[in-house]
């Protein structure tokens, strides 16, 4: 029996990694065998790309080499660790997937939809998520909440009009995709955000209650 794909999206500072290990500590209440990854990284290429992606030494790179390298560290990540857990009958829960190369790269970026669809072909023939929870605010309010961008980070340090298109390509992404992707209100507590992610995904049967 094949298991479910969630992903979490989300600018910079949205919340994701605290709501992933909420959202791991309510699967381990609920016995919902689970793992938990990020993107890109997850396995050992994986992760080696994402040092490569994410450095500041790399001030240089190519927009069409960065899409490229998330798209060949997502088809390792798939292929070794997402897929087999899946086939087990596995839930996997994922920090960042294919939608964030849209929002950055195609939007933000510029490249456009088409061109990194093309790059990420085998995410989409393979493996596409049965849910993404878009943690919906905006990257002003993101960034204050975290105390400012990580300047070591090549991708945060990008600039705030960068992130300003990054949001706006995830509300048009949210627009294109509603059967699987659901906006989360996360502006309150930590626990609301929670609630309203366990909410969703009782309703769209990712869980029983």
């Amino acid at each position: 029996m094949k298991g479910k794909f969630i992903t979490l999206e989300g600018c910079e500072g949205a919340g994701k990694s605290r709501q992933m290990q909420l959202l791991t500590q309510f699967f381990d209440k609920k016995g919902i065998e689970y793992i938990s990854t990020r993107e890109p990284g997850g396995t050992p290429v994986a992760e080696r790309i994402r040092s490569v992606i994410l450095s500041r030494e790399n001030e240089n790179m190519s927009d069409e080499c960065e899409v490229l390298l998330y798209a060949a560290a997502r088809a390792d990540h798939l292929k070794n660790r997402v897929i087999p857990a899946l086939n087990e009958g596995k839930t996997v829960i994922c920090d960042r997937f294919i939608d964030s190369s849209f929002a950055y790269q195609a939007y933000a970026r510029g490249i456009g939809y088409e061109v990194v669809a093309a790059a990420n072909r085998y995410a989409f023939e393979n493996c596409m998520p049965d849910i993404t929870l878009f943690l919906d605010i905006s990257p002003e309010d993101a960034f204050s909440r975290k105390g400012g961008a990580d300047s070591g980070d090549r991708i945060e340090a990008a600039g705030m009009e960068f992130h300003k298109r990054v949001y706006a390509g995830y509300l048009a992404l949210a627009e294109k995709f509603p059967e699987r992707i659901v906006k989360i209100e996360c502006m309150g507590a930590r626990e609301r955000t929670h609630a309203n992610i366990v909410e969703a995904l009782y309703a769209r049967g990712i869980i029983d209650r």
